[in-house]
């Protein structure tokens, strides 16, 4: 009896060893960027602004909206943003080179904005990339959800996300908060960079409201630097986890404040409600993979944070 028991664990543990069957995300091997210019106002010092967004590759002169090309999955942070009349580009995704390879690199850094060459503002703003889709331009700093569109269709059960990843961590352990309109404040403990993919199954009510059942959560943060690692798998836990033992309140459901907003039938962003946890066997409707240099409440970071990523896939 022994003896079967260990050949039984022993076929377990190689099972589980086993290397995943790859669906790689599209574009998510991060070799094609789209380069857009944009011109800032007047106010603002009238620089070109240089941009990037994940697509085909192409380069884009002017101030124009953007929408995914090239059937590209993929949103970022970057924006072209009017307020008022007054034009502005933010811009903390970017590719970079890593031992040869183009990846995407997000950063947390202070923006320095000067109106009129008079007036400076310091805004902190983190990288992050995302399935989805920004709405340009960006015309307020309210509601910052309420301006794009989180996931994208799938129907599909991964075990994992699959990714490449670096860290480069600063040592202090503190975070800055700016906004632009008020002092600056240092607040105690060090931000975090985040990759987390969340599986939802959701639906629509008569009056164009959109909820959902959390199927799938796989979410990890990153406390430290961490030097280049290859095929890091981050494990989709399906059903209710609130009583497993890696369980954190930031894994779990988003409503109210914290929901995503999606377009509903009529073509409306609405927040997606999450309103419980799905049976563990359910098919999900669509999915969310974001990566963030960052993990907290916006204009809260801390500088210099980055996070590198590459050749995301889900792993079967």
């Amino acid at each position: 009896m022994k003896r079967i028991i260990l050949t039984l664990t022993l076929v377990m543990a190689a099972l589980q060893a086993m290397p995943l069957t790859l669906e790689p995300i599209k574009f998510g091997d991060f070799s094609q960027w789209v380069t857009r210019d944009i011109t800032e106002s007047k106010v603002l010092g009238g620089k070109q602004k240089t941009i990037y967004a994940i697509g085909p590759t192409a380069h884009i002169t002017g101030n124009k909206a953007y929408t995914n090309t090239g059937g590209s999955p993929w949103a970022t942070s970057n924006v072209y943003a009017k307020v008022s009349g007054v034009v502005k580009g933010s811009n903390t995704v970017s590719p970079c080179d890593v031992n040869g390879n183009r990846v995407a690199k997000m950063e947390a850094k202070m923006e320095h904005v000067k109106v009129l060459g008079l007036i400076n503002m310091d805004v902190m703003v983190a990288g992050s990339i995302f399935l989805g889709r920004v709405f340009e331009p960006i015309t307020s700093t309210k509601s910052p959800y309420s301006k794009m569109e989180m996931g994208i269709p799938y129907a599909k059960r991964p075990k994992a996300l699959v990714f490449d990843y670096m860290v480069d961590m600063p040592e202090s352990d503190t975070r800055t908060k700016s906004t632009g309109f008020s002092s600056k404040k240092t607040l105690p403990g060090r931000d975090h960079a985040e990759v987390y993919v969340l599986l939802q199954k959701r639906w629509e009510d008569a009056n164009g409201k959109l909820y959902a059942q959390r199927v799938g959560t796989g979410r990890e943060r990153f406390s430290k630097s961490t030097p280049w690692t290859k095929g890091h798998q981050l494990p989709i836990h399906y059903g209710d986890i609130t009583k497993e033992s890696f369980y954190q309140p930031w894994m779990g459901l988003l409503n109210g404040e914290r929901a995503y907003y999606a377009r509903n039938s009529k073509g409306k962003l609405v927040p997606v409600e999450e309103v419980g946890w799905a049976p563990a066997d359910a098919t999900p409707t669509h999915v969310l993979v974001m990566a963030s240099s960052s993990c907290g409440e916006a204009f809260i970071g801390s500088e210099g944070l980055t996070l590198y990523v590459d050749n995301m896939a889900f792993g079967f």
